[in-house]
Formats: C-alpha cells, structure tokens, sequence
C-alpha cells in the first residue's frame, strides 16, 4: 500500500486541493524556531486552561477509580462486547460481590 503524503491526509479530512494550495507556502520550521518554541500552554496560558477536557468531578460520586489486573482472555471477552464493557465488568463483580453477602459463611 503506497504511503499517503501530507497532503493527501489533508483531503481525507474533507479539505479541498484548493484550501491545502492555500496553505501550502507556508515555510518549513528552522531548527532555532523549533528550539525557541515553548509548548502551547506556556505561551497561551489563557487559551489552554479553557480547552483543557475531562470529565470533571462527579456530582455525587458514587464510583472509586482502581487499577486491576485482569487475565488478557477475560478482558478481552468484555471488550469483544462492544462499547460499556467496563460496566459490564461492574455488573459482573457486583453479582458475585451479592452472591458472596448472601452465602453462608463456612
């Protein structure tokens, strides 16, 4: 398969051969442009802390962020399940969380 150039990658994202023509004479960055260049947050302080993304706090948090291990075939069977696996792994720990409250202790 032939590589795509910068250009092509430009029309796959529904621009026209039009708009990349006019933008194409913009000049290359030097290599003292690049080592003065300060990263996007520094030089718009502003800017950057209105984009920044997240999900924010819960209103009532109800859920507790873990790290788990898990065998790579389990996971990969909830992730097969499409979109919602992680609430299904939920789901399925809860089950056997009730099952165990309800089991009589040995």
């Amino acid at each position: 398969m032939p590589r795509k150039t910068k250009a092509d990658a430009g029309l796959d994202r529904g621009f026209t051969q039009a708009d990349l023509d006019d933008v194409s004479d913009s000049p290359e960055i030097t290599a003292q442009e690049m080592a003065e260049a300060k990263p996007f947050a520094e030089a718009f302080p502003e800017l950057a802390e209105s984009v920044k993304r997240g999900r924010g706090k819960q209103k009532t948090p109800t859920k507790q962020l873990v790290s788990i291990r898990l065998d790579r075939d389990v996971l990969a069977a909830f992730k097969a399940t499409g979109d919602g696996w992680q609430g299904r792994i939920n789901d399925a720990l809860r089950r056997v969380a009730k099952a165990r409250r309800r089991a009589p202790s040995a």
